[in-house]
């Protein structure tokens, strides 16, 4: 049974998320050595505060638990397309439907609003209700433009075990950071040293 972790191993980002935020959140689920996992989305305050750390939520929202379960179901479903991807076989309807739904649940439109002081004006809501919608949206959009951009050749599962995050790799990297590299190699070198071929 996997234990989860509270405080954060330090890992920095994986090659990426600086650019595409549904990298980013993908990897919010992080498989670690022995077992371990960490979830930077395991509370509604830790979904506030990864949503607000990348401008997509004010830090004060007020998340509630329906709201943490909507951001961790589109995160698995973006894992699921990019596990797809990865591994060349067909997405699941099921992931490629709600990152479609995620992107049509908020409108694109600026709507007739009508004040009266300033009279009538056009604008796009964000009520408090509708924050999480538009992270969803903005999450949901950048995957899939990632998925359809020529970045897509460059996304890869990192390439160390028990690691679970995506990266774009650059040259030859398949790995998301240096402990993951590092570790990589030493079980490679473990391997030589006791199976000598």
């Amino acid at each position: 049974m996997e234990e989860p972790v509270i405080e954060p191993p330090g890992l920095p980002p994986a090659q990426g998320e600086e650019e595409h935020l549904s990298l980013a959140l993908a990897n919010s689920a992080i498989a670690l050595p022995g077992g371990h996992t960490l979830d930077l989305l395991g509370t509604p305050a830790q979904a506030n505060q990864w949503l607000a750390q990348r401008d997509l939520a004010p830090a004060d929202a007020g998340m509630r638990e329906m709201c943490a379960t909507q951001l961790r179901s589109l995160r698995e479903q973006i894992r699921s397309l990019f596990a797809s991807h990865t591994a060349g076989l067909p997405a699941l309807p099921a992931a490629v439907t709600a990152i479609n739904d995620a992107m049509t649940r908020v409108p694109t439109a600026p709507l007739l609003q009508w004040d009266a002081t300033t009279g009538p004006y056009r604008t796009t809501p964000h009520p408090t209700t509708a924050i999480v919608d538009h992270a969803l949206a903005t999450l949901a959009a950048d995957a899939a433009d990632l998925l359809t951009s020529p970045d897509t050749q460059r996304l890869t599962a990192c390439g160390s075990t028990p690691c679970n995050r995506y990266l774009l790799r650059h040259g030859r990297r398949h790995w998301c950071s240096t402990r993951c590299g590092d570790r990589a190699r030493a079980a490679r070198a473990y391997a030589r040293r006791t199976n000598p071929a």
